[in-house]
């Protein structure tokens, strides 16, 4: 109680692949102060690049305004608010351009129907794939109860970094594009000097271990089929 006199807690959430998830059914990037979505090419709702700064205290508000533009005050100025404009902060040009907007707004006018038909081709890939993970040989994604998918991607995971290999390499071969996801902070070159050396145990299995497979919006059940046909196909033999 006494720290929490002296000093101030903010919270930022990094919610950048949490669209349309919910927690204890609060939406993410509703919890902390202020939170960052990402419209990389890779989410569920994209525009190329760029994302979004959800503010949650409105104390935020003014600055993170002046900060988008350029560190002026330009939008007061706008708004009839000041008779000019000028600098008054640090900021940078983060406004997207008019055709980036329209196409990131238009698939937000039809996020229901983007989702979906994701969660529909998340939903295929685990009813195909369940038997693999009731015979040992991979595990799938498990959605806790507390929390909902937003069918961000579907992934496996394999027993070690060589049946992961091997998975890859075999997709590969049948032209599925299927990859690794990240590499652990503590283990990628920037942060290695900077970590304290404690294991972490977790991290470094499903840096090893977890294979992403083909998912984005066009997938037909065909193409699904024929994933999970070659996942099966490489674990049976």
């Amino acid at each position: 109680m006494q720290l929490a006199s002296r000093y101030n807690l903010f919270v930022v959430e990094d919610a950048a692949q949490a669209i349309d998830s919910f927690y204890k059914g609060k939406p993410l990037g509703g919890i902390g102060h202020l939170a960052a979505f990402s419209f990389h090419e890779t989410k569920n709702i994209i525009s190329g690049e760029g994302g979004m700064l959800v503010i949650n205290d409105e104390r935020f508000i003014e600055r993170a305004e002046i900060i988008r533009e350029k560190g002026t005050n330009r939008s007061k100025f706008f708004r009839g608010e000041i008779d000019k404009y000028g600098w008054v902060d640090i900021g940078s040009s983060f406004l997207p351009s008019d055709i980036i907007a329209a196409f990131l707004y238009a698939q937000l006018e039809k996020i229901d129907v983007i989702q979906a038909k994701r969660k529909h081709i998340w939903n295929l890939y685990y009813d195909e794939l369940c038997s693999l993970e009731e015979a040992n040989k991979l595990q799938l994604p498990f959605v806790p109860g507390y929390a909902t998918n937003n069918a961000h991607m579907f992934y496996v995971v394999c027993k070690n970094s060589n049946d992961r290999k091997g998975l890859i390499d075999y997709l590969a071969s049948q032209k599925i594009n299927a990859v690794f996801h990240y590499l652990s902070l503590h283990n990628s070159t920037f942060y290695k000097s900077k970590h304290d050396g404690r294991e972490l145990p977790f991290s470094d299995y499903y840096s090893d271990s977890l294979v992403r497979l083909p998912f984005y919006f066009e997938l037909s059940d065909e193409e699904i089929l024929r994933v999970c046909e070659a996942v099966k196909t490489y674990f049976n033999n």
